[in-house]
């Protein structure tokens, strides 16, 4: 019988053992119970004519099952060609030519069995259709890939980069996650001077995240899956002195002399206004643990020599301010190593602030999740420069009333 997905079935050396078990009317051997014999194809426990017979039916090609298409990254480019597109979907080993708009794409590459990679040939402006033939037959995806300009960046921003650095953001699928919003990566809001990049849409494991020195607090259980529909723009660091007094006009922090350490004590209640004046946002508690992680699913997120995360607490001083290097007092921020998505600071120098009011997890997944309707007191996250790498791990929470002002910050967050 054919056992081989997509390939030539080449059954003359069973045909011949077949053949031969046949003209001597062979047995299977029953020394064991039920013991495997393989050239009883038809498993009457005799190899016999029947067995011959099976396989001449199936003499020739295996079945192939038939590719599909998921999606294409980017889905524009110049109608002078030239765009290398990634195509992902099911099936796609061995896939023969890749077409766009009925013309044939060059440098057609089969990575693995979910993607295939192209160059675009020219086009005329508009959405085309993109086919990719394998010998299971031709998957088209409509309008999937459009030919034109970039659309134009929000009117708030002024664009920094485009497309993602693969040095800042190393992993492939998160940089072909971005890539694939047509929105563009790193920018710089043009009122307050804030550089801010895209977090994408995704799903994720919200909770729970121990380090190998520390457990998880019972606030942060349980785990559950959230997915996130909607991208959003992220400050890469907290927001700073010099950022706040810009807007705000006064200089509210413990810690100054320099105007590039994070803003802090401001409550939630003080940052509402500047959000106002700004057309930011506080990040929902769901967005600020997805933005951190990038990806990881670990205590602490990707670093140099540990780019999947870790949960070693020595590794913690590459990526925050804490109290065992802080030396008792804020620092500039981004001062330590970027996670995968380019942003600093997430675990240490201050407390940043989330939009929702701090409850217990609800069980089961969730869509956009913002937290409870009403309460006492305001999610915080991160740590600060006064803590241990248990309370800078990635799920840990805290929270404070809302008029509360000691060391917390804030990073903002933005709808495209």
């Amino acid at each position: 019988m054919c056992t081989l997905k997509n390939r030539v079935c080449s059954p003359f050396a069973t045909l011949r053992r077949l053949a031969l078990a046949a003209a001597m009317g062979v047995l299977c051997t029953l020394a064991i119970a039920n013991p495997p014999c393989p050239g009883d194809v038809d498993g009457n426990r005799v190899v016999d004519m029947g067995d011959v017979s099976m396989v001449l039916l199936d003499f020739g090609l295996c079945p192939v099952d038939p590719p599909s298409i998921s999606s294409v990254t980017p889905n524009y480019g110049p109608t002078a060609g030239g765009t290398t597109i990634t195509i992902t979907g099911t099936t796609l080993t061995d896939a023969s030519a890749v077409t766009v708009r009925g013309k044939s794409a060059a440098n057609v590459t089969v990575v693995n069995d979910t993607t295939v990679t192209a160059v675009t040939p020219a086009g005329s402006v508009g959405a085309a259709n993109v086919q990719v033939t394998t010998p299971g037959g031709t998957a088209t995806i409509s309008g999937a890939f459009t030919y034109g300009n970039a659309p134009p960046p929000p009117a708030w921003c002024t664009v920094l980069e485009q497309s993602p650095n693969a040095t800042v953001v190393p992993d492939a699928t998160l940089r072909a996650a971005i890539t694939a919003t047509n929105l563009p990566w790193r920018v710089r809001d043009t009122g307050t001077g804030i550089e801010m990049v895209l977090i994408p849409s995704g799903t994720y494991t919200m909770g729970c995240s121990a380090s190998s020195s520390y457990g998880c607090g019972s606030d942060e259980s349980p785990t559950h899956q959230v997915t996130l529909t909607n991208a959003f723009y992220l400050s890469r660091t907290e927001v700073t002195q010099a950022q706040w007094v810009a807007k705000m006009g006064s200089n509210p922090s413990a810690f100054t002399g320099e105007t590039s350490r994070p803003v802090e004590q401001v409550s939630w209640n003080d940052i509402q206004p500047f959000c106002t004046a700004t057309g930011m946002r506080l990040p929902t508690e769901a967005e600020w643990e997805y933005a951190y992680r990038a990806g990881t699913t670990t205590a602490f997120h990707g670093m140099p020599g540990y780019l999947n995360g870790t949960n070693d607490d020595n590794q913690l001083g590459t990526i925050a301010w804490s109290s065992s290097n802080s030396g008792n007092q804020t620092r500039p921020v981004a001062g330590k190593a970027a996670n995968g998505f380019g942003l600093y600071d997430m675990s240490g120098n201050v407390w940043e602030w989330c939009q929702d009011w701090y409850g217990t997890y609800a069980s089961g997944a969730q869509t956009n999740p913002t937290g409870p309707g009403s309460g006492s007191y305001r999610v915080l996250r991160g740590g600060d420069w006064d803590v241990d790498s248990g309370v800078c791990r990635v799920s840990y929470r805290d929270a404070s009333t809302p008029d509360s002002r000691f060391i917390i910050g804030f990073r903002v967050a933005r709808n495209p």
